[in-house]
């Protein structure tokens, strides 16, 4: 990307992309898998299997969907908020992905909530026994993950004056 517009072009695009798988893959799981007693992938390991969530992992705040649709246009709004604000450097590269990984789960839950009154998993460990996920799920917590990473391996604190509120 040579300009700055190029570059918003180009996250938006991108998360705008990841919103539509994840939004296509909530669709098939609604589709193939609801009323279903799912599917096993690798027997005693991975399964789909589905699942309306009206909480958050392991069922806390259940039924309390304006509470995340709230906290979702927080996250969405400071990750875009950071993307905008990055410096054009090829540097800071990572962290538009984080910003769009974690926009799209963010964003993609949301509409769940919205428009179902509920999330849509379909993703199981059940080696582990782990909480029922989707992909959402998934961009926010590699996003979050990556952002650790990078802040603490990538970057100094200093590459982050940009943040800083102008007066």
């Amino acid at each position: 990307m040579k300009t700055r517009k190029g570059m918003l072009a180009a996250g938006v695009a991108f998360t705008l992309f990841l919103l539509a798988v994840d939004q296509f893959t909530k669709y098939l799981a609604s589709r193939f898998l609801a009323g279903t007693s799912g599917l096993i992938l690798i027997p005693g390991v991975f399964e789909f299997y589905y699942l309306e969530n009206r909480g958050a992992a392991f069922g806390i705040l259940n039924n309390r969907q304006l509470v995340f649709v709230f906290i979702a246009l927080l996250i969405s709004a400071f990750a875009v908020y950071v993307y905008v604000r990055l410096p054009f450097e090829k540097s800071y590269h990572p962290l538009r992905f984080v910003c769009s990984l974690i926009t799209a789960g963010a964003i993609g839950n949301m509409i769940d909530r919205l428009a179902r009154g509920y999330v849509i998993d379909f993703l199981y460990f059940s080696l582990i026994d782990f909480p029922v996920f989707n992909i959402a799920d998934d961009y926010v917590c590699i996003g979050a993950g990556l952002a650790v990473l990078f802040l603490f391996t990538i970057y100094r604190s200093e590459e982050f004056l940009f943040l800083k509120v102008r007066k």
